[in-house]
């Protein structure tokens, strides 16, 4: 397996792509309705007209406790900005999708990375990813044993891209 992020130095951001074939509104719901959500990441609750929701992430070897989300921007079905500071750091995510030809791109990026965390980061992003990608196609999705034999030897390649 080869790293799908970039990342930029000089923004300390990371982008990843996936591309789907289904409709924007599909993946939209994959990212933003809580039971979609759950079923490749977490679920959220509270009322997001106010700004901010609490989400719990599920799909972690150990309970992970809520975390206050706060939504910058949620233009449906293109644009989700959010931001979250949790027991792993501060987190400013992007996701942008765009369809064409009856396929969706989604580009998520994560702004501010502490390229001390890269290593961790990006193979997180990229098990995350994938299990959205099998979720929308209806596939089975990566295992946490997958993410330890498949994903976690991407780290020292996502290390490497913050010299």
């Amino acid at each position: 397996m080869t790293p799908t992020g970039i990342f930029d130095a000089d923004n300390r951001t990371l982008s990843l792509q996936r591309e789907f074939a289904a409709s924007a509104p599909d993946v939209w719901a994959g990212i933003t309705e809580s039971e979609r959500l759950a079923r490749w990441f977490g679920t959220w609750t509270g009322d997001p007209s106010t700004g901010r929701i609490m989400v719990t992430m599920n799909a972690e070897a150990e309970a992970v406790p809520p975390a206050p989300y706060e939504i910058h921007a949620c233009e449906p079905p293109h644009r989700l900005d959010v931001s979250a500071i949790d027991e792993y750091g501060q987190w400013r995510l992007v996701a942008e999708l765009v369809e064409a030809d009856g396929r969706t791109t989604l580009t998520l990026r994560q702004e501010d990375v502490d390229t001390d965390t890269l290593g961790e980061t990006g193979p997180g992003w990229e098990w995350y990813l994938d299990r959205l990608v099998a979720d929308v196609a209806g596939t089975p999705l990566p295992s946490l044993a997958d993410f330890d034999d498949e994903y976690m030897p991407l780290a020292a390649a996502y290390a490497a891209l913050s010299s």
